[in-house]
């Protein structure tokens, strides 16, 4: 990659804003503060994508029936078919247990929020096809809680055996502040986010897979 390429990756956001915006959106733990600044700047997913490289754009506020909607939604176009993850944001702050070291209600109703997506498409799995053209799976993922509450002894047992028996992906909000630095210290690693610079509106999930031929292969086999 030449420097010319470098340096227009390095415009595509305006790091140093968005940097002091995360910090008093942190501490003023505000979810639609948080939720603003994620439409408008897709490198904040970077640690949340298992591949880097020829990603697919993101889109927010994805609904499903009458009372289900996730607040973003993206395709991995993978080779085995098409894993579409579906993404819960809680407040950066977020209370995670009580003094006995038991799940808070609050952490118990996000929980709960994902799975009902994933009761929901097992009891209409017809819905799948209508909203995201074809799905090999679902990767559920909640992100809520400081990496401070989390990494406490007990919080921390609690967390590895729930992501072990569970479809649920939880990780604390600090895996959304990672990605300034990596992008400081190595700006090329955000080629492919730099194409998709921010979010997209639900409006245009379906026409995406609509004109992506790879999802045309897969509707014909799912």
């Amino acid at each position: 990659m030449t420097e010319e390429e470098i340096v227009e990756i390095q415009k595509t956001w305006n790091i140093d804003l968005v940097k002091k915006e995360l910090e008093n959106i942190f501490n003023n733990n505000s979810e639609i503060d948080l939720l603003s600044v994620l439409k408008s700047n897709s490198f904040l997913f970077y640690e949340l994508f298992t591949r880097k490289y020829g990603i697919q754009p993101i889109f927010h506020e994805v609904s499903f029936g009458n009372n289900y909607r996730c607040d973003f939604a993206w395709l991995n176009d993978n080779s085995d078919g098409p894993e579409w993850v579906l993404v819960e944001i809680e407040k950066p702050n977020m209370q995670l247990f009580t003094k006995k070291n038991e799940p808070t209600q609050y952490l118990n109703h996000a929980i709960e929020q994902v799975r009902s997506w994933e009761r929901y498409f097992d009891e209409n799995p017809h819905e799948k096809r209508k909203i995201f053209g074809a799905v090999a799976r679902f990767r559920y993922i909640l992100v809520a809680g400081s990496k401070k509450e989390w990494q406490e002894e007990n919080h921390a047992k609690w967390r590895i055996h729930h992501n072990k028996n569970s479809n649920i992906e939880i990780h604390s909000s600090d895996i959304l502040l990672r990605p300034l630095r990596t992008f400081v210290e190595h700006p090329e690693e955000f080629w492919s986010f730099a194409e998709h610079p921010y979010t997209q509106a639900p409006s245009q999930l379906q026409p995406f897979w609509q004109e992506y031929d790879y999802m045309d292969y897969w509707r014909k086999i799912i």
